[in-house]
């Protein structure tokens, strides 16, 4: 396949695009200047730029743009810019897309599992309602902006990404360390559970949904276990113990309106995944809590 990419210099998009040149699929990626060689292709989306003659001839766009919610405090400016990024990206490659018959005619969608918000011990599939924190709210939107595309027929994949484990970066670019050093715990109470996906998983799962028909929200995730045990886990496959808790006011303290993302319980199931007949290659904790370690 053709393969557009926006985002492609990210933490899931750096592991994705080289990921589907091994598999034989031409890939360019979007690029915020001037285009330096074939593979890329310039676009602005904050002013809404994009030549739809650059994306003649795709089959596809995966759009993982976007800015990173977790790496600055979520000041007002800073969740205007966390919104913002999704929808002006999400936006116009919908739009671009939906007005010309010669372009890709599917869109993979990044969007997040933050999209349920707290919702306790409920399992949860891709039909549960949206949730009301302030990063189901940014979902809400994100997805909304691929309106344009849906209705005119394409295919669109709204990828609902759970937190991703992986050696160096992602959800654990923090925790990991102080685990290794053996200082690492639970956060809050422990009893939240954690929706996650290994890297090696999500990538794979991305290239399935390529060329499976499945549309709509899908929850990108392995599984789902209390926080407690994602911790232990990691700190048994790096020969360490798990003993220094975090207590929840400190999380809030030091998050603020991001705790509720590492505080929340989000028990989400890979029900559309699993039905598209994927299955992951670390089904479990110890596999890929082992994984991460030897990485």
């Amino acid at each position: 396949m053709d393969v557009v990419v926006a985002g492609a210099s990210g933490f899931i998009g750096g592991a994705l695009v080289p990921a589907l040149r091994a598999d034989g699929h031409r890939v360019r990626v979007l690029v915020r200047r001037e285009a330096g060689g074939p593979d890329e292709i310039p676009w602005d989306p904050t002013a809404g730029r994009l030549d739809p003659h650059d994306l003649a001839g795709a089959d596809a766009v995966i759009d993982l743009a976007g800015v990173n919610a977790a790496s600055r405090p979520l000041t007002p400016a800073r969740k205007r810019a966390v919104v913002q990024s999704r929808v002006d990206t999400a936006g116009l490659l919908a739009r671009t897309m939906a007005a010309h018959d010669d372009g890709p005619r599917v869109l993979l969608q990044a969007s997040g599992i933050g999209a349920y918000g707290d919702r306790g011990d409920a399992v949860l599939d891709e039909h549960e309602p949206l949730g009301t924190t302030f990063f189901a709210g940014v979902v809400r939107q994100w997805e909304a902006a691929t309106l344009p595309a849906q209705e005119a027929g394409l295919r669109v994949v709204l990828l609902r990404t759970g937190i991703v484990l992986a050696p160096h970066g992602g959800a654990l670019g923090r925790l990991l360390p102080l685990v290794r050093l053996g200082i690492g715990g639970r956060l809050g109470s422990g009893r939240q559970f954690w929706p996650w996906i290994t890297l090696v998983d999500e990538v794979r799962a991305i290239a399935h949904l390529l060329t499976t028909d499945v549309h709509g929200p899908v929850n990108l995730v392995a599984a789902a276990d209390r926080n407690v045990d994602v911790v232990k886990a990691l700190a048994a496959a790096v020969h360490r113990p798990a003993v220094v808790p975090v207590p929840a006011w400190a999380l809030r303290l030091a998050l603020q309106d991001f705790s509720p993302e590492v505080l929340g319980s989000i028990r989400a199931e890979p029900a559309a995944l699993t039905a598209s007949g994927f299955r992951p290659v670390h089904a479990d904790l110890p596999s890929a809590a082992a994984w991460v370690a030897a990485r």
